[in-house]
């Protein structure tokens, strides 16, 4: 009975031969359902195995991508001139939205405000910078070491430490001193973690978060002492009108006239609304080559707010808070 089942339920009348050898087939297939359809390396319980694994994988994924860089690269030089335009990578920076508020130098309110803010006299070359470098009470070694070094980057800058004396009382102290600008270092488990930059007489004032604060000591490969010339400055990216507002604040730092003679470049630029600050160098090796030594210190700042007039925590109009 189960031979003739067999045969009639194959259809095929050749006996009970192919019933068995179906009977070890058929369950075998539900079996390799339950493997993943792809192999994981994190599924490997041995850390040294998985880690060797992983090194393997990121190996062969080096090797795909350098061939299919030759691939292309043969098949643009077989194509000659009717090859197509290489594609331009994605990032952060040109997918990026468009600001509305970018500055267009030929615009005539951008114009007018130019010549009417706050920083018009130095821009006009009716005021020299004076600069009074300070900290917040008590600091320690870190902040005041990085202090010193801030004062030999930025000529005519003079350095005072507070001693429970109020920044509000500081400020008409600095107009009477004719200071054109205050910079305050504030510092938490003595570390610097903050910079207040406030333009005399009539303000604006920033406030700025610091971070990566490196002195000259824990740079590597760095060049000898910053001499006393006055260093030329560099502004990237600061296009849009909040940025122009901070560039200008930034350039009224330094005197007008830089002394090429030194070769010391103070750079302050913007990338995702972070600012980072390096000061280096330069020595012409050729007519296309230029050599460069970080002096130091360098540091990043993040925007917090920026305040109309001077420093007033509690009824200061501002123009701007970070979100």
């Amino acid at each position: 009975m189960a031979g003739g089942g067999g045969g009639t339920g194959t259809g095929s009348g050749s006996g009970p031969g192919p019933g068995p050898a179906e009977q070890d087939v058929e369950p075998a297939a539900p079996e390799r359902v339950l493997f993943p359809p792809t192999f994981s390396v994190s599924e490997i319980k041995n850390k040294q195995r998985r880690h060797f694994m992983f090194l393997r994988w990121k190996q062969q994924q080096r090797k795909e991508k350098l061939a299919l860089k030759k691939k292309r690269r043969k098949e643009r030089e077989a194509l000659g001139d009717k090859a197509p335009p290489k594609a331009i990578p994605k990032t952060i920076e040109n997918q990026r939205i468009y600001d509305e508020t970018t500055v267009d130098p030929n615009d005539e309110e951008v114009a007018f405000d130019i010549a009417t803010d706050e920083f018009a006299p130095y821009f006009n070359r009716q005021t020299v910078p004076k600069i009074l470098i300070t900290t917040s009470d008590r600091p320690r070694g870190r902040t005041v070491r990085f202090c010193e070094q801030l004062s030999t980057v930025i000529p005519n800058s003079h350095v005072y430490y507070r001693r429970g004396l109020a920044l509000k009382r500081i400020i008409p102290q600095c107009i009477a001193r004719d200071f054109t600008d205050l910079i305050v270092i504030n510092e938490d488990r003595k570390i610097p973690n903050g910079l207040v930059l406030s333009h005399l007489p009539d303000g604006p004032t920033a406030h700025f978060r610091m971070s990566s604060v490196r002195l000259r000591k824990e740079i590597k490969r760095k060049g000898k002492a910053p001499t006393e010339h006055v260093p030329e400055v560099i502004l990237n990216n600061f296009t849009t009108r909040l940025g122009h507002s901070i560039g200008r604040m930034f350039a009224s730092l330094f005197p007008h006239d830089p002394q090429f003679i030194g070769r010391q470049v103070a750079t302050f630029h913007n990338q995702r609304d972070y600012i980072f600050f390096r000061f280096h160098r330069y020595i012409f090796k050729s007519e296309k080559k230029v050599g460069i030594q970080e002096l130091g210190p360098r540091f990043t700042l993040k925007l917090r707010s920026l305040q109309k007039g001077t420093f007033d925590s509690k009824f200061g109009e501002y123009e701007w808070i970070h979100k």
